[in-house]
């Protein structure tokens, strides 16, 4: 066995970018060679994902984590005696990584306290290298990743106030936009969608979430969401529809018929609003 982190300066990509056009650098951290070898070749298939260093050992990946400047680490459970306090270290020692958690199986209780200590994905050893690479984009771009039997579980613990100690977060008052704002998450909605509906702008939206994270304790969408669901914050709210748009005189206006107006009086043809501005957005939201 190597006695030492291994740096991971090429990534030889083959398909056109299907991320988030970002890099995504890598620290794998796994007992098994073969394995690291494995998703060595599977991310050697994606230009936006490189691997910058390796380790085998729990000290190794201590001394990887603040030698090479990676946005996540894959990290097997089975490199510490206590993976969960080995997050909790890891994180101490390179807050800014993102830790991505490999199990042998689905473990309800150490989902949980994985979660709860700062573990931003959980997977198990068998997951498809699809899924495992659609993790790491998901992870890099600040959302959570579980799977469908690890959102169960925590929501059922949210449920039970099983994840946090109790008395850990006082009861709070949300202002009537926070609320609104707050009901819009719980749907699924982005920034960009939440921000038309409210009447205001993306980046006064991502101010009141900061605000909101802060209030209410929570790290993440997901978080908020489960929270929401457990304290009953925004029972009984509804997220303030699609304004319609209006003309010069204060008229409503029809985004479609006003286009194909304009089609018709132009010799240019030009395309209606893309529906993706004007449609609704999934009742459901999307975890992972």
């Amino acid at each position: 066995m190597a006695g030492t982190t291994v740096s991971m300066g090429e990534n030889h990509g083959i398909h056109g970018n299907a991320g988030t056009g970002q890099l995504i650098r890598v620290i794998l951290a796994d007992t098994q060679a073969i394995f690291r070898a494995g998703l060595r070749k599977i991310f050697a298939l994606e230009d936006d994902i490189r691997v910058v260093g390796q380790a085998e050992t729990l000290p190794q990946t201590q001394s990887a984590v603040t030698k090479f400047s990676a946005d996540i680490l894959i990290f097997e459970s089975a490199l510490a005696p206590n993976p969960i306090e080995a997050v909790t270290e890891l994180l101490r020692q390179a807050p800014q990584i993102k830790i991505v958690v490999v199990t042998p199986a689905s473990d309800e209780q150490l989902t949980l306290d994985l979660f709860r200590r700062g573990a931003h994905g959980i997977l198990s050893r068998e997951v498809e290298p699809e899924l495992l690479v659609d993790c790491l984009r998901k992870v890099a771009a600040g959302e959570p990743w579980l799977e469908n039997q690890a959102i169960h579980w925590v929501m059922e613990a949210y449920r039970g106030h099983n994840l946090r100690p109790s008395g850990a977060r006082p009861k709070v008052q949300l202002t009537p936009k926070e609320t609104l704002i707050v009901s819009c998450v719980t749907q699924g909605m982005k920034n960009k969608e939440i921000a038309i509906r409210v009447g205001t702008t993306e980046q006064v939206v991502k101010n009141y979430l900061r605000k909101v994270y802060d209030k209410l304790g929570v790290a993440d969408r997901l978080e908020l969401a489960l929270y929401c669901l457990s304290h009953h914050v925004v029972d009984g709210v509804k997220p303030p529809p699609i304004p319609a748009p209006t003309g010069p005189n204060g008229d409503s206006v029809n985004l479609l018929a006003a286009a194909a107006a304009a089609g018709a009086g132009s010799s240019d043809t030009t395309s209606p609003s893309s529906p993706a501005d004007v449609k609704d957005p999934a009742l459901s939201p999307k975890i992972s």
